[in-house]
């Protein structure tokens, strides 16, 4: 099932001060036979947008979210009740339930997404207001971390352990995967400040897929701001890219999400004849985790999902400065543990 047919709700009624929607989650999109995190998200952020399409704060700001418990490939129910709505933003609490029992909390702010030029800090004489913005070819400007052009980079393929990894295509970095060897100059030493973290960089998008409706018609998925949490969420977990030494004694495991925040930085960039220099179903990912200690293996990362110029192997011509053209399109932060895989075969629904 496409992703987008995979996050799929429709408001069923209200309950007290609730809007209530309802779904079911997709087993394709689950890691062994739990939903992925992101992709769980997804359905709180789509119930939300679609209560919000017509307000005049229709598009997710930022969300947090606190996994209580894992929920599962079934039938779900998400109750949005309304905190706040000022001059800016509007404030959500959102729950999703599956047999009554609540699986995912989270709040969300609403506002208004759009891209911004490149200017430096400015201040509104009306609304007295500061607007502060640093884009390329700002000095200050942070800029799209990985290093090869989705045309030419390099592929490979997710692990058979994502049901749905056929649905998707990767790229590596080559470059970045040696900044996690021991014998980086990446490393911490008494010479280099800082330093330890672990480091992963992909292109990732839809793959077409065809159906047969009396001809065979090619449909494109497209990104949404909906989709946009299960790419924050398909990062490699940290212990996966040590190297091998450093990882001994370790079995199978599952990596299971218990916080996680999105921001949504920019609105997703629409591809046109005028100016095409994104496309709307590929995003280049970035992640970093620093630290990986205590119970469980709890370890946190930063997740930064970008613009891409063009579908991965697409034929377009590398354009000069094309990476200065890309945008970060949302910036995520986790917290997640490294159980047995068997907790995730048992269908994860004992609380962690």
């Amino acid at each position: 099932m496409l992703l987008s047919e995979a996050i799929n709700v429709t408001k069923k009624s209200g309950s007290g001060d609730a809007d209530v929607y309802i779904g079911e989650m997709d087993p394709e999109w689950c890691i062994g036979v739990v939903p992925n995190g992101g992709y769980a998200l997804g359905q709180i952020v789509e119930s939300c947008v679609q209560k919000q399409y017509s307000s005049p704060h229709p598009d997710p700001i930022q969300v947090t979210a606190h996994f209580l418990d894992s929920p599962s490939a079934s039938a779900f129910e998400v109750h949005i009740r309304l905190l706040k709505t000022g001059k800016n933003f509007t404030n959500l609490e959102a729950v999703l339930l599956q047999d009554s029992v609540t699986k995912i909390s989270s709040h969300l702010i609403f506002g208004v997404l759009e891209p911004l030029p490149s200017r430096g800090a400015t201040f509104d004489e009306k609304s007295k207001e500061y607007d502060i913005s640093f884009l390329p070819p700002s000095p200050y400007a942070r800029r799209l971390p990985l290093y090869h052009h989705p045309r030419t980079a390099p592929r490979t393929s997710f692990p058979s352990r994502l049901n749905f990894h056929s649905r998707l295509e990767l790229t590596h970095e080559p470059e970045i995967a040696a900044r996690n060897e021991a014998s980086s100059p990446h490393r911490k030493s008494t010479e280099n400040l800082g330093g330890g973290a672990v480091e992963s960089g992909f292109w990732c998008g839809f793959r077409n897929h065809s159906v047969r409706n009396g001809s065979e018609d090619k449909i494109d998925e497209v990104l949404s701001v909906s989709t946009l949490s299960l790419f924050a969420d398909i990062s490699p977990s940290a212990v996966l890219l040590l190297p091998t030494e450093y990882r001994k004694g370790l079995g199978i495991s599952w990596f299971p999400t218990i916080t996680m925040t999105i921001e949504y930085k920019f609105a997703i960039p629409r591809p046109s004849n005028a100016t095409p220099s994104h496309s709307n179903r590929t995003v280049g990912v970035f992640s970093s985790t620093s630290f990986l200690h205590g119970a469980l293996g709890r370890h946190s990362s930063s997740t930064e999902v970008w613009t891409a110029p063009c579908d991965i192997g697409e034929a377009v011509e590398v354009a000069e400065g094309w990476r200065d053209d890309q945008v970060c399109l949302a910036v995520s932060t986790q917290m997640a543990v490294i159980v047995p895989i068997e907790k995730n075969l048992a269908r994860g629904k004992g609380k962690l």
